[in-house]
């Protein structure tokens, strides 16, 4: 049990829930690789996920094992405390149908819903099951997000924000310059990675992490039972091997330090885009939002000073845009 990889992981989920069985069936195997790989996008070519191999920010869009689990229902203030820029700009982009394919939890996911909230794009909203994934069987792409706008498709979650923000600003660049792509790279090549480690720190984390998908993931009865008992008790093993793989000595230590470091990347600014967020204060928020109220979350706001930023992004990216159905 000291060396847990993915198949060991699925075999473990096999035996808790089969009571005996030698080996984890394909539906339970794919239960705990939702839980470990979630999104991915790009997740396949070894650019995230496990790899300990880091792709170049400029094209890196994937996820990190287990996180994509993790939604926090993070208190958002009324609309009115949005600015009023942003509401100027989506007059030029007004699509009449958005609707992203997801995993309720997937850090990715949130990444580009934060950039729909903070634009006041609304959005509908389907959630994938991640054992046969029928709700995409219409698109060759099979990872998510996956965004259609009026019935473009969209893929890979900086993919579809640069694009998105290149209808919103026709006639200015994606990024500002050399400071805004280099922190949206270390979101996905850094502050993704120390996320797992944290929330499944300990079997309690784990479980406080786990009882999140059994409620909001597309997911049947049996499926429910194996993510929250079997899959908490597999990530917990997992994620000590994630340390290894990314060099943390101390969990929460690398939490405070990677938030430490996004707020002397503020240098004394609001926001790193100045007085008001830039793609890389919105992939940051989107990151962190599905932890922010478990106890890693917690931990981190209470022992760092990114608080004043969060809550902040917390009062410009307003309520969520999302349809009610």
């Amino acid at each position: 049990m000291r060396r847990v990889k993915v198949n060991g992981a699925a075999v473990l989920v096999g035996r808790a829930i089969g009571g005996g069985a030698t080996a984890a069936s394909a539906n339970q195997h794919r239960v705990l690789q939702a839980a470990l790989y979630g999104t991915c996008s790009n997740f396949n070519s070894g650019r995230f996920g496990l790899s300990s191999r880091s792709a170049p920010p400029s094209v890196t869009n994937g996820c990190v094992a287990g996180t994509k689990f993790f939604s926090a229902a993070a208190t958002s203030l009324a609309q009115d405390h949005a600015h009023a820029h942003v509401h100027s700009h989506t007059h030029k982009f007004s699509p009449k149908d958005v609707v992203i394919y997801q995993y309720e939890a997937c850090p990715f996911c949130n990444k580009v819903k934060a950039f729909l909230d903070y634009y006041k794009i609304p959005y509908g909203v389907v959630e994938v099951n991640p054992i046969n994934k029928k709700e995409i069987k219409w698109s060759d792409y099979k990872k998510v997000p996956i965004l259609k706008v009026d019935g473009e498709q969209m893929v890979d979650s900086s993919d579809i924000i640069d694009k998105l923000f290149q209808k919103l600003h026709p006639n200015n660049p994606v990024a500002s310059g050399d400071e805004e792509t280099k922190w949206r790279g270390w979101v996905d090549n850094h502050l993704v990675h120390v996320l797992s480690p944290n929330i499944y720190r300990t079997t309690s984390e784990a479980i406080e992490s786990f009882d999140y998908i059994t409620t909001h993931g597309n997911f049947s009865f049996t499926e429910r039972i194996i993510a929250k008992y079997a899959g908490a008790a597999a990530m917990y093993f997992v994620a000590k091997n994630l340390k290894k793989k990314h060099n943390i000595t101390n969990e929460r230590a690398a939490l405070y330090e990677a938030a430490e470091t996004w707020v002397d990347a503020l240098k004394g600014r609001k926001f790193l885009g100045g007085s008001n967020p830039n793609l890389a204060d919105l992939a940051v928020f989107g990151v962190l939002r599905p932890i922010r109220h478990l106890k890693s979350g917690k931990d981190m706001v209470q022992h760092t000073r990114i608080g004043d930023w969060y809550t902040g992004m917390e009062n410009v990216v307003g309520e969520s845009s999302r349809i009610k159905a």
